[in-house]
């Protein structure tokens, strides 16, 4: 499967990715500027990424934990998510991520 992160230079960089993989791991193995300073444990929100709009309702629910540390994320959006709490599955498949400013 594919995942699109769009930088905050507006550079786009399409990697490989597999099913079951958490898209935080993706995003730092492509060297995309997120931290996980929490490492997925909902105690940030530095791994901050705003999903396009046609692929967002694609991905599960954020929990209120999530919404919660969102309310705290620099730039938020009506499709923002942290990429520590996204699984990516085949229907993800050519999923649209930016990393924000």
């Amino acid at each position: 499967m594919i995942v699109h992160f769009i930088a905050r230079d507006g550079t786009v960089s399409s990697v490989t990715a597999s099913p079951g993989d958490r898209l935080l791991d993706v995003a730092q193995a492509d060297n995309q500027s997120l931290e996980g300073t929490c490492e997925g444990q909902l105690a940030c929100a530095t791994c901050h990424v705003i999903v396009d709009a046609a692929d967002f309702p694609k991905l599960q629910p954020a929990s209120e934990d999530e919404e919660d540390m969102l309310d705290l994320a620099h730039n938020a959006t009506r499709t923002s998510r942290l990429a520590c709490q996204i699984r990516l599955t085949d229907t993800l498949d050519g999923l649209i991520v930016r990393i924000p400013a």
